[in-house]
């Protein structure tokens, strides 16, 4: 069935579309930024589909870290321990919303670092060169950061990147990876392969990846499978623990909105519970006995004993306030309404620009539509320009995508259909939705 069918390209559909919308009551849990410059318009909210790169904040976020600032303020050194909320097991708060979002178990996922340090503590803790088993397989198209960690780790192991590490690709004239591909990639050279490492959601074309058939075949010729679901969590529903996944790391700043440099996530399978981490910490160490300052290192079992310092707690206070707002509307809840909003935006788009505009995302996506304007580079860049004046907030990929995340929690179909609008007006086709 044609989801299309049921949309309509008037501005009266979308709003019937949000009357309609269970979760939209969860747009007021939210701070939408306003238009800094022309005081008349700052009367209305931008379009912000910007969520890819930074979430918003949730209003009681700040009352989190206000009352991390007055236990700071009235018990200092003792809130460790006395506060409404203790500072030592502070990350512990994060646990079990972290393990639905993710799909996996309490004891599998930890609040820890930043993407890429945790990305850095799984290789070197999974990523074990074994003779000829020793490349890793990237996507060519990679977040730059990832692609930095893997080439400094085999350079850590005397390892040439040239050699040593594997780039597939989407086939030539397309966007988007192939299952088959991927499957028939490792399959060929599974004989070299010691890790796989892909996302769970691309960060350029919004891809959702066939993770379950990835990890099997990863199972099946004894190949470690990580994942950078910096782009997937908490965007699509993930089920990190059932589909066999060995690790996955990700950023808390996207769609968790946890705010900027916010601690990000891990997650270690429970098959590997007692693995001892490559490089430990003293957070990592057994928590009941952490204080009698033992020389010898004994790691939680599970993803806690990867941990190396204490978390940053007025970094974490955000990630509570939003974690409360997904357990409250539900991750399968809003990757249904996720769907059907993207859907919109692609609909709207396809209608009213069928010849501007290229919809680089396939359907097996979140709440990401990549298009490629199909004009001349500077004139796509300016047309970006424009819908920012135009108060849509989205993100510039140069030479001519616009990345936009329509994200359920705190988006409606009517910020869809002002974009799409706006978008034709930019253009100059002519056409409008009315």
């Amino acid at each position: 069935m044609n989801p299309t069918r049921s949309f309509s390209p008037t501005r009266s559909a979308a709003q019937a579309l949000d009357t309609a919308d269970e979760l939209a009551p969860f747009r007021r849990r939210f701070h939408l930024p306003r238009p800094q410059r022309d005081a008349e318009a700052a009367r209305q909210p931008v379009v912000y589909l910007c969520g890819h790169s930074l979430g918003l904040q949730p209003r009681h976020a700040a009352d989190l870290v206000g009352e991390v600032l007055t236990d700071w303020q009235r018990l200092a050194v003792d809130a460790h321990f006395d506060a409404g909320r203790p500072w030592y097991s502070y990350h512990e708060q994060v646990t079990g919303g972290l393990a639905r979002v993710a799909g996996c178990q309490p004891d599998e996922v930890v609040a820890m670092n930043s993407l890429t340090a945790n990305l850095h503590l799984m290789m070197a803790g999974f990523y074990r060169p074994d003779g000829a088993r020793h490349r890793i397989l990237i996507e060519s198209g990679a977040f730059p950061s990832d692609r930095y960690a893997v080439d400094s780790q085999l350079r850590w192991r005397g390892l040439d990147p040239a050699t040593a590490r594997l780039d597939i690709a989407p086939r030539e004239g397309e966007h988007a990876l192939r299952t088959d591909d991927i499957v028939a990639t490792i399959d060929r050279h599974a004989d070299t392969l010691a890790l796989v490492l892909l996302p769970g959601v691309q960060y350029l074309s919004g891809q959702l990846l066939d993770l379950a058939a990835i990890a099997r075949t990863c199972r099946r010729h004894g190949i470690v499978f990580g994942v950078d679901a910096a782009h997937a969590i908490g965007n699509v529903a993930l089920r990190l623990h059932d589909w066999d996944v060995d690790f996955a790391v990700w950023c808390s700043y996207k769609y968790l909105n946890a705010g900027p440099g916010a601690v990000a996530g891990c997650f270690v399978h429970a098959r590997h519970a007692r693995r001892t981490p490559a490089l430990a910490g003293w957070w990592g160490h057994d928590k009941r006995r952490r204080f009698r300052m033992a020389p010898d290192f004994d790691p939680i079992p599970g993803a806690e004993g990867w941990q190396l310092s204490n978390p940053s707690v007025l970094a974490l206070a955000p990630l509570i306030a939003s974690l409360e707002l997904f357990d409250e509307a539900g991750i399968r809840r809003l990757a249904a309404k996720s769907r059907r909003l993207t859907g919109y935006l692609e609909y709207l788009l396809t209608e009213w620009l069928p010849r501007e505009v290229e919809i680089l995302t396939p359907a097996e996506r979140g709440a990401q539509l990549s298009v490629r304007l199909r004009v001349e580079p500077a004139r796509a860049h300016a047309a970006f320009e424009r819908l920012r004046a135009a108060g849509i907030v989205a993100d510039w990929r140069a030479p001519d995508v616009i990345r936009m995340a329509p994200v359920p929690l705190y988006n409606r179909f009517q910020d869809a259909w002002l974009a799409a609008d706006a978008l034709t007006r930019v253009l100059g086709t002519g056409r409008t939705g009315g």
